[in-house]
């Protein structure tokens, strides 16, 4: 195959993007994806039900992450506010909604992020919170020092990226001093009780692989995080999810500059998994953008490929039989969801 290189393509996560890069791949067809779940009777692809309510409360972060698919980081503005997270709680008070997920950026960069959680908990006090913490916020400003205590007193449940147990290789995704200050965060967490037995405070991490290829099998990965971190720094924690890198943003434009697009996808097309397609995370979860906008997935959501449902593509609009009866999008970037044991914000899904 022809290869390809970072001065040939604008880099940037457009959907039309994407497209010219795979037109340059013998082979491979703008519905490849589509075509591989019409052998398995699952084109289109619809919901189940919809639980789970992913909100991005913006995307400003304390780091610039290497692998970010959405290309958070401390000069991005986009911030969701009240008004928005108000139209969220309607829906959360009015519909089945079972878990939110709130993500970032880092979520807890949003001023309105303590209302928010105080707000979710206070119309259901079984709602399952989830909040994807960096680690490396706790300690950013003293005004975020007591995000673990805060975090313990709503039962909030916690998922944090740890690319891996050694410094060397977490410090090259996220940053210089990163694995240290996750580390220490780590530490202050455990010390509330997450992720030790018996207290009910969950504390997962989340591995993405540094390079272009996909994540080795997640038992075995969660069995050596779970020793080598306890060994060496007492730390536990719950469980392990392993998250396949996605072909847009910050990891396309990697995937560009080392010549390794073209590997990449056909890795990625060569383990789709029928039973990874049929579990896949947008089957029964809405994706909120932080200016309240509906996405089938967090994916499609950094491409701007909005819900199907005309008359409910904005949270203040919500119509659940539309949205639940839709076609969800899909494009060739989900070959990264169903390859080998699948991916999901929830790790594997076969």
């Amino acid at each position: 195959m022809k290869s390809l290189k970072a001065q040939d393509h604008p880099l940037s996560s457009s959907e039309a993007e994407i497209q010219h890069l795979e037109s340059d791949m013998p082979g491979f067809s703008g519905d490849s994806f589509a075509s591989e779940l019409k052998k398995i009777n699952l084109f289109p692809l619809k919901p189940t039900q919809i639980e789970v309510l992913q909100i991005n409360l913006g995307k400003m972060c304390n780091q610039v992450c290497k692998h970010c698919h959405v290309d958070a980081g401390p000069d991005r503005k986009e911030i969701m506010t009240r008004d928005t997270m108000q139209q969220c709680l309607e829906v959360v008070k009015n519909h089945s909604v079972t878990t939110i997920d709130l993500t970032g950026g880092a979520p807890e960069m949003n001023p309105e992020f303590r209302w928010f959680v105080e707000a979710i908990r206070s119309i259901d006090s079984e709602i399952t919170i989830i909040v994807r913490c960096n680690l490396t916020i706790i300690l950013a400003n003293p005004k975020y020092h007591d995000l673990p205590e805060f975090f313990m007193k709503h039962r909030i449940e916690i998922a944090s990226s740890l690319p891996y147990f050694t410094a060397t290789k977490t410090d090259s995704q996220r940053g210089d001093g990163v694995f240290e200050k996750s580390i220490k965060a780590l530490k202050l967490l455990n010390d509330q009780g997450y992720g030790v037995e018996g207290t009910g405070l969950v504390l997962n991490l989340v591995y993405n692989p540094s390079g272009a290829f996909m994540p080795a099998a997640q038992a075995g990965l969660e069995a050596e995080f779970k020793k080598r971190l306890d060994d060496k720094y007492g730390i536990t924690f719950n469980s392990l999810f392993t998250i396949t890198n996605l072909p847009i943003s910050r990891f396309l434009e990697y995937l560009l500059r080392s010549e390794n697009y073209e590997g990449y996808m056909e890795k990625l097309i060569d383990s789709f998994n029928p039973v990874a397609a049929s579990g896949v995370m947008c089957r029964n979860t809405i994706s909120v953008g932080w200016d309240g906008y509906l996405y089938d997935c967090d994916f499609n959501q950094m491409l701007e490929l909005k819900v199907t449902s005309i008359d409910s593509q904005h949270i203040k609009d919500w119509n659940e039989k539309s949205l639940t009866e839709r076609d969800i999008i899909v494009k060739n970037h989900c070959f990264g969801c169903t390859a080998g044991a699948g991916s999901s914000c929830g790790g594997t899904t076969a």
